[in-house]
């Protein structure tokens, strides 16, 4: 079942809209992941209901993304209006990390380079439960930095976990810096098909792309796509800027913000 109001323009909406309401930064690396999210939760998702105990699940290992996936279970309709309009409150379930405490998230993220082997155990839970459920792992590519990653990686490739589907968000850059002068993954899919893994290279803003790609994976290892994305997508002056990582827009910025995923939209 797909779910037509996920979109990436929604989702960057409300990004824009709660994220200049809160004052807050984390705002290019909510972008970069809009379009891999619409492609998961729009149309691969297998979920009924958040707390359907044959959903599959999902883990946002790069948390500082919370504000995307905050928007995409509004769009899904499992968080209400008042919950969307409480991110960055006192006494909130919506914080700058995702928290089990809301619907629609199962595991607390923020610590990076955690979220993959927490996916890694409930694909191994699924399995041995017997369950068909599948498991969504969205990692940052720098997380790809972290030792406890490349556990993760290993020991799923060695039960040949083919119910767990990762992606990387592959923008190019961290907190402090880009990715390749801070530590550099060159040639990822090799990488990860060196390591055991079912990997394949996606346009990580291509939601058609992604969703025939991860419809189509039949191999029985763990499968990966390495999605290349644009840190700030769809905002000209965010896009590829260190500086979006942290920073919070004044009205000016916003409001061109705005502007230019309303004309990518109607484009």
């Amino acid at each position: 079942m797909t779910h037509p109001q996920v979109t990436p323009y929604a989702i960057r909406k409300i990004v824009l809209e709660q994220s200049k309401r809160a004052h807050i930064g984390h705002i290019g690396s909510s972008l970069s992941v809009a379009d891999i999210l619409a492609a998961i939760y729009g149309d691969l998702l297998a979920a009924r209901a958040p707390d359907d105990p044959d959903r599959d699940r999902f883990v946002l290992s790069k948390g500082h993304a919370a504000l995307a996936l905050y928007a995409t279970l509004y769009l899904r309709g499992w968080i209400d209006a008042a919950a969307l309009h409480s991110f960055h409150t006192d006494g909130t379930a919506l914080g700058i990390h995702p928290e089990p405490i809301l619907p629609g998230v199962d595991f607390a993220t923020g610590s990076l380079g955690m979220g993959l082997s927490m996916g890694v155990g409930a694909a191994l839970a699924a399995r041995l439960q017997g369950s068909s459920r599948r498991v969504y792992v969205l990692l940052s590519d720098a997380e790809l930095n972290e030792g406890s990653t490349w556990e993760a990686i290993l020991f799923a490739a060695h039960h040949r976990l083919d119910n767990l589907i990762a992606v990387v968000d592959l923008n190019g850059q961290q907190a402090l810096g880009y990715t390749h002068d801070v530590m550099r993954i060159d040639n990822p899919l090799e990488r990860f098909r060196a390591f055991g893994w079912d990997a394949h290279d996606v346009d990580g803003h291509d939601v058609p792309g992604m969703v025939a790609c991860a419809r189509s994976l039949t191999a029985s290892q763990p499968h990966i796509l390495v999605a290349r994305t644009t840190f700030g997508k769809g905002v000209s002056y965010m896009e590829n800027k260190i500086r979006w990582h942290y920073m919070p827009m004044n009205d000016a910025e916003y409001a061109q913000a705005v502007d230019e995923i309303e004309a990518a939209n109607h484009a």
